[in-house]
């Protein structure tokens, strides 16, 4: 006797029940894991897609290897200390991320002593400590590049020390209202760039200094160029730009303007007046243009110089009552 089996067809899932089972997936997962996997907070490392609540959580997911960290529009009284690798720090929108109030150690906004670090588009503002070095910056290691981004209100913008690695370059950046003389440890700069190998500044702004030089640099190599420094609205300021220790290099196609409220307004540039760390032979200071603000009439100097060594001066303007060069 033959025996007929009748096979069912395979019953398929309907798309709701399978919906339903998902969802119970889901619930499954611990909260935690869930809140581990998604995204959260304004500063986000572009090469993981993660985001952190803390600028300093988003440089130690870097560590030692290379990245960028984009920080969302807004005002972070928050700081960070990065000690390895190389990190970018980006404003998703130029301008609108604002690091203000806080200093890490008691030192800056951004302490850097990776092997590199770029800041792009923030802005740095509020930093003031116990010794007068608040910094929106402080490089302690590795290479440094800054663009467009602004260091307001504060005791320091960039402060670094003897950094025999750094070559830092700066470009379309804005130095505004900073630096100070009231406190023991010494005055305080817009710029204040320590025994380093290099220093190039180029189409950026100085303005409304608070004390101090707005360009002091012990650089090895002095690359200024294309910058405006403004001090017709500058409070007991010094030289535009101070290079104490001697330089090499180039300061061109800058404006000054000298104003009137001034600690010291027997000089523009200033060269080798302290320590002589580096050889200057062979700089140039060219087709720069200075004056006084519109109704100020005093004598200043354009070129202050205590090395004696072979400097070149040309095709620079200067205002009545601006000598270009004065030997000390």
């Amino acid at each position: 006797m033959t025996r007929t089996r009748t096979i069912a067809p395979p019953v398929r899932p309907s798309p709701v029940a399978v919906a339903a089972v998902a969802a119970l997936a889901v619930l499954a997962i611990p909260l935690a894991a869930l809140l581990a996997q998604a995204p959260s907070g304004p500063f986000t490392v572009e090469e993981t897609g993660r985001s952190y609540a803390s600028l300093q959580q988003a440089v130690d997911a870097i560590g030692n290897s290379r990245g960028t960290i984009t920080i969302a529009p807004g005002r972070y009284d928050q700081c960070a200390v990065q000690d390895a690798g190389v990190v970018t720090y980006a404003a998703r929108e130029y301008g609108k991320a604002v690091l203000e109030g806080r200093a890490c150690e008691g030192k800056a906004a951004l302490v850097l002593r990776g092997t590199g670090a770029e800041v792009r588009g923030l802005v740095l503002r509020g930093i003031y400590v116990g010794d007068g070095n608040g910094a929106g910056i402080r490089l302690e290691n590795g290479a440094l590049n800054v663009a467009l981004t602004t260091f307001a209100d504060s005791q320091q913008g960039l402060l670094t020390g003897v950094v025999p690695n750094a070559r830092i370059y700066i470009t379309r950046s804005t130095f505004t209202r900073l630096g100070t003389c009231e406190n023991s440890a010494g005055c305080a700069h817009s710029i204040y760039v320590g025994d380093v190998p290099e220093l190039t500044v180029r189409e950026s702004r100085f303005e409304k200094g608070t004390g101090g030089h707005y360009l002091k640099s012990r650089a090895a190599v002095n690359v200024i160029e294309s910058n405006s420094f403004d001090d017709s609205a500058g409070s007991a300021t010094n030289y535009m730009i101070d290079l104490p220790a001697g330089t090499r290099g180039r300061i061109a196609g800058n404006w000054f303007v000298q104003g009137r409220d001034k600690e010291n307004y027997s000089a523009f540039i200033a060269l080798g007046a302290e320590d002589r760390l580096h050889p200057s032979s062979g700089l140039e200071i060219t087709g720069n243009e200075a004056r006084f603000v519109p109704g100020l009439k005093r004598s200043s100097t354009f070129f202050a110089d205590w090395t004696g060594e072979k400097v070149t001066l040309s095709d620079n303007r200067l205002a009545e009552g601006i000598r270009d060069y004065d030997r000390r």
